[in-house]
C-alpha cells in the first residue's frame, strides 16, 4: 500500500517560516512526480508546488511563488516544502501527493496518492 506521511505543521506567527516534510514508503517514492496541495477553511483544494523525480523541474502556484520552495531527497524518500514569509491566508491543511508519471501536474485529480495532511496555522 502506498503511504505518504506529512509532518512539520504547526502554529507560526505571520512573517515566520516552517518546513514541511513528506516521508514516503520506498515503493511510493519510485513514483516520479510529487506535489503539495492545501485546503483552507471553507476553501477549495489548492495546488501549491510540484516537483519531478530528478528535482530538475518544478512548478509553483502564483500565490506562493517566491515564498515557498519544493525539494526532494530521493535517498531519504522525503519531499519538503520550505515556507517563508507566511501569511494568515496560508492557514490550511497541507497535503503531500504523488502520481505515476514523469510529468508534473497541477490538478488534484492527476494525483493518485495522498497523505493524511498536516495543519498549518498562521497567526496575524
Amino acid at each position: 500500500q502506498v503511504q505518504l506521511v506529512e509532518s512539520g505543521g504547526g502554529l507560526v506567527q505571520a512573517g515566520g517560516s516552517l518546513r514541511l516534510s513528506c516521508a514516503a514508503s520506498k515503493r511510493t517514492f519510485s513514483t516520479p512526480a510529487m506535489a503539495w496541495f492545501r485546503q483552507g477553511p471553507g476553501k477549495e483544494r489548492e495546488f501549491l508546488a510540484a516537483i519531478s523525480w530528478s528535482g530538475s523541474t518544478t512548478s509553483y502556484a502564483d500565490s506562493v511563488k517566491g515564498r515557498f520552495t519544493i525539494s526532494r531527497d530521493n535517498a531519504k524518500n522525503t519531499m519538503y516544502l520550505q515556507m517563508n514569509s507566511l501569511k494568515s491566508e496560508d492557514t490550511a491543511v497541507y497535503y503531500c501527493v504523488a502520481r505515476w508519471s514523469n510529468a508534473i501536474a497541477t490538478l488534484a485529480t492527476d494525483y493518485t496518492s495522498w497523505g493524511q495532511g498536516t495543519q498549518v496555522t498562521v497567526s496575524s
